[in-house]
């Protein structure tokens, strides 16, 4: 588990939708805030999105992201391919529209196949924290609290923040503590500083 400072990523997410939201009529969501953060992750700790199969341990050439959708009757995982060469816009508008297919039940078979890494993000039901299972035959998944304010230590006073509590399941067959920490520890240092993801 790892506790984010969100303030910067409320802020650059209000000031890009303020244009996005009038020129192209969506907006940017979290979920494709962290995707592109774990994109950058993955890139840097690669053991994360490794995978056993009949051969050994197999290493995915492209990132693929799945977004958990939870459904009235069930669960989906839609898979954003290839977000390594995508950019936080493409991100954004995929996941939108893997989210509308999921939820009218249109969502293909191909859509979902194929992942590497998944997140799940419960903030929108005001769940702290807490502790996703793997989606097989994947190796980690994310999971995302909700963004709440909090008094946070800033300097030598103390001050209202945005935080949200992000946790990491992971196999521990592919993966050793040390690394998975080290990639959600990168995670938050890119999540706190979220103007690198353009970088």
């Amino acid at each position: 588990f790892a506790t984010l400072r969100m303030d910067e990523v409320v802020r650059l997410r209000k000031q890009m939708n303020t244009s996005i939201e009038r020129k192209e009529g969506f907006s940017i969501n979290y979920d494709a805030i962290f995707v592109k953060a774990v994109a950058l992750a993955l890139g840097e700790f690669p053991i994360l999105q490794a995978q056993w199969n009949a051969e050994g341990l197999l290493f995915p050439d492209n990132i693929n992201i799945g977004i958990a959708v939870a459904l009235n009757d069930g669960l989906v995982v839609p898979v954003v391919p290839n977000v390594e060469s995508k950019s936080l816009f493409s991100i954004a508008k995929e996941i939108q529209h893997l989210v509308s297919l999921a939820k009218s039940g249109e969502l293909l078979p191909d859509q979902m196949n194929g992942g590497t890494f998944t997140i799940s993000n419960l903030g929108m039901y005001s769940i702290d924290g807490f502790t996703p299972v793997i989606n097989l035959p994947e190796s980690a998944i994310l999971g995302i609290g909700s963004i709440k304010e909090h008094p946070v230590v800033e300097g030598n006073s103390i001050i209202i923040g945005q935080t949200a509590e992000i946790s990491l399941t992971f196999d521990h067959r592919v993966v050793d503590g040390v690394p998975a920490a080290g990639f959600l520890q990168l995670i938050k240092s890119l999540l706190e500083e979220p103007y690198q993801l353009f970088m």
